[in-house]
């Protein structure tokens, strides 16, 4: 299991940022852009000009006034309103700082904001960050450019969390509330907390949302070994004495993470969301890749 000192060094920090630029620039350019562009659209058409009209035009274009006035057919021509924001909601909470493999869930959050975030950029789209624990830590409006896109990777793996806990509610509110433009919403968690399912309908009404949820393997189910240690909960605090060898103990953690599961599932879809899952250990680029091509094909039918 990982356990970090979050006081990490400016310097190692940068050297992180660059490191996920390089990583996540080479995967959008190689396999996300495209998709990316394909699955999310502007929101209307603009009038672009008048221009002549030629065979095969569709007739309902014609503008008949231009056409009345010059004495000959003109059409009106329209292009997509291109332009989308991204704003990208990342858990910052307490449990979001563990990890049996080689990375901490935060640091996965941080390289997956990375990926939206370069697609965005090399779509001209604006992105913005929100930081959330159990109340907003940080806002960043929607901006462009790549220095703005890698000031946000690095106060995704710098921010120092004030609070530990989760408050999904809250921060949704908030973000409800601060981003009233509808846009793409990447809601980054591991959705480790109850009650927030009214403001996630709203936000659902108002934007483009997909749920990223991150899990680690260990957290799944836990290691059955003839030992007795005391666990502290990283977001209360609390100290709570564990018998690893006990079968009721082993029981009752999956009954109680296979409830939370289905609960996410079940809210997805009642909102009629697809949902993306990150799971510590295995490549991150994958399950992306598989929600655009079937939200694709989705379009497609």
């Amino acid at each position: 299991m990982i356990s970090r000192q979050t006081n990490i060094s400016t310097a190692e920090i940068l050297k992180q940022v660059r490191r996920i630029e390089i990583t996540t620039g080479r995967l959008v350019a190689e396999t996300l852009a495209g998709d990316y562009q394909s699955v999310f659209k502007g929101h209307g058409i603009e009038f672009a000009e008048v221009r002549e009209y030629n065979p095969g035009d569709d007739v309902r274009s014609i503008d008949w006034n231009v056409t009345a006035r010059l004495g000959k057919p003109f059409v009106k021509r329209f292009i997509e309103e291109r332009e989308l924001t991204l704003m990208l909601a990342c858990d910052i909470s307490a449990s979001q700082r563990f990890g049996s493999r080689d990375k901490l869930k935060s640091e996965l959050a941080a390289e997956l904001a990375a990926l939206f975030s370069f697609a965005a950029m090399k779509n001209s789209d604006k992105i913005g960050l929100l930081l959330f624990s159990n109340q907003t830590e940080l806002y960043i409006p929607p901006r462009k450019g790549q220095r703005h896109v890698l000031r946000l990777i690095r106060e995704l793996l710098a921010h120092e969390p004030k609070y530990t806990g989760t408050n999904l509610n809250a921060s949704l509110d908030n973000l409800n509330r601060v981003f009233k433009r509808r846009g793409i919403l990447i809601l980054i968690s591991d959705f480790m907390d109850d009650g927030y399912e009214k403001a996630f309908a709203i936000a659902a009404r108002r934007h483009d949302l997909i749920p990223v949820v991150l899990e680690d393997p260990m957290e799944n189910a836990l290691t059955r070994l003839p030992a007795l240690l005391q666990a502290r909960d990283p977001e209360t605090g609390a100290l709570v004495p564990l018998d690893l060898s006990s079968d009721e103990l082993h029981f009752k953690y999956n009954a109680v993470r296979q409830f939370r599961k289905e609960a996410c599932k079940k809210l997805f879809a009642a909102n009629g969301l697809d949902h993306i899952t990150i799971t510590a250990g295995k490549p991150l680029i994958d399950p992306v890749v598989e929600f655009f091509r079937e939200r694709a094909r989705k379009f497609k039918r």
